[in-house]
């Protein structure tokens, strides 16, 4: 074990490090050396108060203005309140029964205040703050050890403010610094005049001024950049190494007859993506493509083409889908655009046909029997299910192409364990309908090739957006209301969007105790419902559907729909909402991909701040599916002027699924988006903004790939394979896992 592996306890005693490992998961010398400062501050300039976040966990420089002791009426006991100023707005300090500190809380005296912002009568405060004075004249360690140079302040926890984390971090550096490796080649940190790992460390904790700073972050953007395109660059090796089965479609076989029969021409797009997809096919290693695209750009067709082209060629294809009622979805499209086609060997189907088959973990014995019965014997050339998929009873007899739908829903794991159960290793074709960046294909998905379908097939119509503002004006949501009769009237449907079920778990269990396919707060995203924890409890489907049929939408056929009711259930409320039977569909998130209701032209999203941006574009792609135009109203009780109602102002002002994802990733934290802790706290790129910084992951990625093509197992590079083994471990490499 190297000296960066030792564990804290050695370093800073066994009580600092439990707190270290609870409150900011750094439990080695490597992860304190490697815990970056989130900014910077100069003595006098002083943290700007009016930008401080309620609920947020903050660390401010600023300056005391005034000091007050109020003793409690009628009772015991006091309140110290100090309020400290940047100059232009204040910030109340609040301390009970601890009146002594009004001896070392002078007016005038600066220093770093670190606490949770609430607010109390209408005024943001601390209450019990942690504080370190950076007064000269105290004589305090802050200040000799801030002197001179800037100020670093780290992403902390209330057990562990800014400053007792940079006394740490300065005992590491003491006394580690020399043990640091060099992950890097040396004639590449040359070519790209990078400094040395362990001057990059001590300049990014101790910096003398912010050129320091922008050398030490040049290094280590280029650290997390290569080091993950190297294990990017691995895996596409790997892929590439092995053999495949090539499967060309046939001539007058099962694809041209299903072509002959599309209704519509395909769109330039599709026919583009399509044939990069058949030249992948017939090649003789394993196609490994991620196809992204626009909402309702036609994704599930190009891959039925693809599942086609390997039936024609002998072999057999699986979608993978991450709900029951995706699953359910696809199964029943499919078998409608087949026709006959997907009838091969019944009665009646066509004799160029193949058997489509559905394999879902809550299907009765008899057809699940079947269904396996058709996979292993090869009747069923196409396969569509969940993660029943998966399981070690599934057998096929040649298993050719993978399909998986919203592969972020999925695991590297989990797409391999389907894989395996080819003979030779099957093409792999990834869809996600959320639109990603560049930057971000390359550094999520960088094992895979990218086909971007960016064009809406004709006939699609457009879908306006617009914010309710609830509570401010409690006439607009009686208006959307209305809105929908309208819609209903006109022979159409609509949806009701809820981030909770609510029929039996309290709000306050969110997906806690979620199986597989379970859901409660089913799929919100991980920024929901930011805010103060007074707000009220997330509106549900089962309360929301009971007013609305007992009040503005009475009369109407309104249904349920959530991942908690029987599969059987589910299935049958969507096929009546598919047939008209059904109004208005109240439902969660488990609408949110791949359902097609074409008659559908209105969604309300009740609570919509608490969604994310891609997914509100996600769900709002539900609707606007057929020749009438779609409606999308966004109901929220935040006020005017706050970030969760920017968020819905730019949901409400593009159509764009590429600029939104861009919008939600700079709100976001890019750790989040990477599929690592929510907290925030453990993310694999501190310093490298996927956004940003294209030119660097670009140039990192061509290093890696020659480097990788020169040595596979980077024998020649010991310090950089520790570093790759490092970010693969299995606590720190949730991208991998998670897509």
């Amino acid at each position: 074990m190297g000296a960066l592996d030792e564990p804290l306890t050695k370093l800073v005693g066994d009580r600092t490090a439990k707190v270290l490992a609870d409150s900011l998961k750094l439990r080695t010398v490597g992860d304190l050396l490697h815990h970056y400062p989130r900014r910077y501050v100069e003595r006098g300039q002083l943290t700007s108060l009016d930008e401080l976040e309620i609920d947020e966990h903050v660390t401010v420089l600023a300056r005391i203005e005034k000091v007050t002791l109020i003793p409690f009426r009628g009772r015991k006991g006091d309140r110290l309140e100090v309020v400290v100023t940047d100059g232009r707005s204040r910030l109340s300090l609040v301390f009970f029964n601890q009146g002594w500190r009004q001896k070392e809380l002078r007016a005038g005296a600066q220093g770093l205040f670190a606490g949770k912002v609430g607010v109390f009568n209408r005024s943001r405060q601390l209450v019990s703050p942690d504080y370190q004075l950076l007064d000269e004249e105290a004589g305090s360690d802050a200040a000799r050890q801030f002197a001179g140079r800037l100020i670093p302040v780290y992403g902390a926890s209330a057990q562990m403010p800014s400053w007792k984390l940079s006394i740490c971090i300065e005992t590491a550096l003491t006394k580690h610094l020399g043990d640091v490796g060099e992950p890097l080649p040396a004639e590449l940190r040359e070519r790209h005049e990078l400094i040395p790992l362990p001057e990059a460390l001590e300049l990014i904790h101790r910096p003398r001024s912010q050129a320091d700073r922008e050398r030490a972050q040049s290094r280590l953007r280029w650290d997390e950049a290569f080091v993950l395109q190297v294990a990017l660059a691995q895996r596409r090796a790997a892929e590439s190494a092995l053999p495949a089965v090539p499967r060309r479609a046939r001539e007058g076989g099962l694809l041209d007859a299903f072509d002959a029969r599309l209704p519509f021409t395909l769109t330039e797009g599709q026919q583009k993506v399509s044939a990069e997809i058949a030249a992948d096919l017939a090649g003789e290693h394993p196609m490994h493509r991620l196809l992204q695209g626009e909402v309702g750009s036609g994704k599930t067709l190009v891959a039925l083409r693809a599942m086609l082209a390997v039936v024609d060629a002998g072999g057999q294809a699986v979608l993978l889908a991450p709900t029951e009622v995706l699953a359910q979805q696809h199964h029943r499209s499919i078998v409608e655009m087949m026709g006959d086609l997907a009838e091969g060997g019944l009665l009646g189907g066509s004799e160029l046909g193949t058997r489509v088959v559905l394999l879902t973990g809550s299907m009765g014995v008899p057809a699940r029997r079947q269904a396996l019965l058709d996979m292993a014997c090869g009747d069923a050339g196409i396969a569509i299910g969940t993660h029943a998929l998966i399981e070690d009873k599934v057998q096929f007899q040649d298993l050719g192409l993978v399909v998986v739908d919203e592969q972020h829903r999925f695991g590297v794991e989990q797409r391999d364990a389907l894989r395996a159960k080819g003979e030779q290793p099957p093409h792999l074709l990834v869809m996600t309908a959320t639109p990603i960046p560049r930057t971000v294909a390359m550094t999520v998905f960088g094992d895979l090739e990218t086909s971007v379908l960016d064009q809406l097939p004709a006939g699609r119509s457009p879908i306006s957006t617009h914010v309710v503002p609830a509570l401010e004006k409690p006439n607009f949501l009686t208006r959307a209301w209305e809105r929908v009769r309208e819609e209903v009237d006109k022979g159409h449907q609509a949806y009701v969007v809820c981030p909770r079920i609510g029929d039996e778990e309290p709000a306050a269990e969110p997906r806690k105790k979620r199986r597989a396919g379970e859901e409660d707060l089913e799929d919100v995203a991980p920024d929901a419902g930011a805010g103060s924890d007074e707000r009220r409890p997330p509106l549900s489907v089962v309360e929301t559907a009971e007013k609305l049929v007992t009040g503005p939408l009475s009369g109407l056929r309104v249904e349920i729909l959530h991942g908690r009711l029987a599969p059987e259930a589910k299935d049958e409320v969507m096929r009546r909402f598919t047939a008209g039977e059904v109004d208005v569909l109240v439902a969660t998130t488990v609408i949110e991909v791949g359902v097609n209701v074409p008659n559908s032209t209105a969604m309300v999203i009740m609570d919509a701040d608490r969604f994310g941006v891609s997914q509100l574009h996600q769900l709002r792609g539900r609707v606007g599916r057929g020749s009438a135009a779609g409606l999308c109203l966004l109901v929220s009780d935040m006020p005017a002027g706050s970030a969760a109602r920017a968020r819905l102002d730019a949901v409400a002002g593009t159509l764009d699924g590429f600029e939104l994802s861009r919008i939600d990733l700079e709100q976001r934290r890019e750790g989040d988006v990477l599929g690592q802790a929510q907290s925030g706290v453990k993310s694999s790129l501190k310093v490298l903004s996927v956004l940003e910084d294209e030119e660097v992951i670009l140039t990192a990625r061509t290093e890696a790939t020659r480097l990788v093509a020169e040595d596979r197992e980077l024998a020649a590079h010991p310090e950089l394979r520790t570093a790759l083994e490092s970010l693969l471990d299995e606590d720190r490499a949730a991208y991998m896992e998670k897509g």
